[in-house]
């Protein structure tokens, strides 16, 4: 989550070291004996950079590709990317039932029986999401080292059902970046650093940072974020991808550790729009167990790609955050104001507004809300876990006790302050998300003074360094907050590249405007093919 202004403006060990390394060592053991899959000359023939779902699934219906091959190319890449070469690390863990359930795809297609898009298709899940296999759940943490889930997540149960094939999980900036006012995102005690792979010293941002890395990398078609306040849409932005952050409740969020109830959201990140459409379509289903996800019934689309339409800006009154014109690097703003030339050849209608100013007012409230929500959601999802740690109180016990691995280069002052505010019926709390949520009233009023059918702008700046003695440092233009407090949809498409950098432009509106947002975005993609594969600079 890129958190970094707001928190700025805001404001037991149970198991020992011996027993973490003999669980990491399980752990390394499984995945080796994913990657001793063969290479056999067929595998040594296939390409599969920058293919698309589409392009897959015509490959494996004409049976120039199968299932198994395609996870066993992706496998051999992770190996050959990830592992070694420009060792990217946005891999956590591999899946050692990928290959069995690739096969089982395989056979399904022989006898006839295709589930859908996404029937034999490989993806990849951030470290935040439950599975029930044989993969633990960590959130980057080596306090949870050794938590596997009984029951998989509801968007996994969609997941499995749609027929893809579970690659494995990736790294993530840990607790999802809200461990330390002072972090480097894409880092975690369990996951070590992991890389921008267009210019390798850059971080690849948080909290998505694996996710991001490994579908720009092309090692896998598509992955799932999560995102409280930009860690989709940031990740995304970075890596040159599509990044889709969802109405709150249309994708459910049980069996995800949370951060906060009322801004937590899983995602699709893709290469292309159609992709990440195709994905979040797959997973959008009412969730009983989870109050937002009820809250979303009949307001979503069966299919989103349906909406794909390349005049989608044809006619469209789209308001652009105005200070994104003025200061900052001036590559971006003359990338802007590039981008604003091509939307109005395009059809659509620019009107300069002014949102931000009164976003950042309520950082603080922000803030405050995150805390209580994210001890009271994380003691809930611990207490009925299989990790050793009970509670937060635990964690942060543990990590004191553990301060060399599990903090060697920032500590745990937001796991402390979250562990203090403990009266979610409290006044603090109350007054907190009472102005925090009045996001939705100011971007709802600005939407309906203009007759806006989004709300645009840089997603954030260029990618920043690796400093894991400093943090991450602000490189500006970040529009990922309203959309987040608000709860409301968020997409990201490649704008362009920036002295080899990606840079993302955003579409944002009110609740359950997913269907326009994507026309738009498609619209957009189609009109400047600004996606480039990564160079490993």
């Amino acid at each position: 989550m890129n958190r970094r202004n707001f928190i700025r403006n805001g404001s037991l060990a149970s198991f020992s070291v011996t027993s973490i390394i003999a669980s990491t060592a399980s752990s390394a053991s499984a995945i080796n004996k994913v990657e001793s899959t063969s290479e056999d000359a067929e595998l040594k023939a296939v390409d599969l950079n920058e293919i698309t779902i589409d392009e897959l699934q015509v490959k494996m219906q004409s049976g120039n590709l199968t299932s198994r091959t395609i996870t066993e190319w992706y496998l051999k890449r992770i190996r050959e990317i990830d592992k070694s070469g420009p060792a990217l690390n946005s891999v956590i863990e591999l899946n050692p039932d990928a290959m069995t359930i690739a096969e089982a795809m395989d056979a399904e297609r022989k006898a006839g029986k295709i589930r859908g898009p996404l029937h034999g298709i490989p993806v990849l899940i951030k470290d935040n999401i439950d599975t029930a296999d044989k993969m633990m759940t960590t959130a980057g943490s080596l306090a949870l080292l050794g938590n596997k889930a009984a029951q998989d997540a509801f968007i996994v149960k969609q997941l499995r059902a749609a027929g893809a094939v579970l690659l494995g999980k990736t790294n993530l900036s840990e607790f999802a970046n809200f461990r330390s006012t002072h972090s480097t995102s894409a880092w975690s005690s369990r996951g070590g650093q992991t890389k921008c792979p267009y210019i390798l010293n850059r971080n690849p941002s948080g909290s998505s940072a694996g996710s991001g890395s490994a579908v720009a990398a092309n090692l896998c078609t598509i992955a799932i974020g999560t995102e409280t306040d930009g860690s989709i849409v940031s990740p995304a932005s970075i890596n040159g991808l599509v990044g889709i952050k969802p109405t709150v409740g249309l994708w459910s969020r049980s069996g995800i550790i949370p951060i906060s109830a009322t801004q937590d959201t899983a995602g699709p990140m893709a290469r292309t729009v159609k992709d990440a459409a195709i994905l979040l379509s797959a997973l959008t289903r009412i969730d009983t167990n989870d109050n937002a996800s009820v809250q979303s019934k009949g307001k979503s689309q069966p299919d989103y790609t349906m909406l794909l339409d390349i005049n989608g800006l044809k006619g469209k009154v789209l308001g652009i955050e105005k200070s994104f014109f003025t200061g900052g690097n001036p590559d971006v703003v003359a990338l802007l104001n590039k981008t604003v030339a091509l939307l109005k050849a395009k059809g659509a209608s620019i009107v300069e507004v002014d949102l931000l100013k009164s976003i950042n007012e309520l950082s603080a409230a922000e803030f405050t809300v995150l805390q209580y929500e994210f001890r009271d959601g994380l003691n809930k999802y611990l207490f009925s876990s299989n990790a050793k740690v009970r509670s937060l109180k635990e964690i942060i016990a543990f990590n004191a006790q553990n301060e060399n691995t599990a903090m060697p280069f920032f500590k745990q002052e937001t796991l402390i302050s979250s562990e203090e505010k403990k009266d979610m019926a409290g006044k603090e709390y109350t007054d907190a998300l009472s102005k925090s949520t009045s996001a939705r009233q100011i971007i709802d009023a600005l939407i309906k003074q203009h007759s806006l059918d989004a709300i645009c702008g840089t997603t954030n700046g260029l990618a920043c360094c690796i400093d894991q003695v400093n943090g991450d440092y602000d490189t500006g233009f970040s529009l990922s907050s309203p959309a987040a407090m608000a709860g409301y949809p968020h997409i990201t498409v490649p704008m362009g590249l920036i002295h080899n950098l990606p840079i993302g432009f955003s579409f944002f509106g009110n609740a359950y405007s997913e269907a326009s947002l994507i026309q738009m975005a498609y619209a957009f993609e189609q009109a400047t093919k600004s996606r480039k594969a990564p160079k490993f600079i």
